[in-house]
């Protein structure tokens, strides 16, 4: 059974790709033994978000994810961990909301949280890399 659209052509507003990424999300897991890690989450809506990276010579090599939330939040974080993989860690600290949004097709406004939470847990995984590193801010 497929589930209804609505006005907006996706189920509850979602397109496609963000339908996508829910039913087949990429990256699901922790990475052994990390170079980084963070744990996000969103007080007013309840969602959760754990990353973890491996970082070889100055780059992403490998991010992996686990969210707990709606289908947002999982579409958001697992797009997050694409658009990270073989990014320069000056690259990844630029990555926005706005970016992960864009590259899911765009999320309904209600659900914009969803990608601040995936940019939040890659600011402050890659200040916990830092940190590691003893390189202070």
């Amino acid at each position: 059974m497929q589930a209804p659209a609505s006005r907006s052509g996706g189920y509850r507003g979602y397109g496609p790709l963000v339908l996508e990424h829910f039913e087949n999300p990429r990256n699901v897991g922790e990475v052994e033994d990390p170079d980084a890690a963070s744990w996000v989450e969103s007080p007013a809506h309840g969602d959760r978000l754990k990353l973890t990276l491996r970082i070889a010579d100055g780059v992403i090599a490998e991010a992996r994810f686990r969210a707990f939330g709606c289908g947002a939040a999982i579409a958001s974080s697992s797009m997050a961990t694409v658009l990270l993989r073989g990014r320069s860690l000056e690259e990844a600290g630029r990555l926005t909301r706005q970016e992960v949004s864009e590259a899911l097709g765009g999320l309904p406004e209600s659900k914009v949280h969803c990608s601040v939470l995936a940019e939040e847990a890659v600011r402050r995984a890659l200040e916990d890399y830092r940190r590691r590193r003893g390189e202070a801010e």
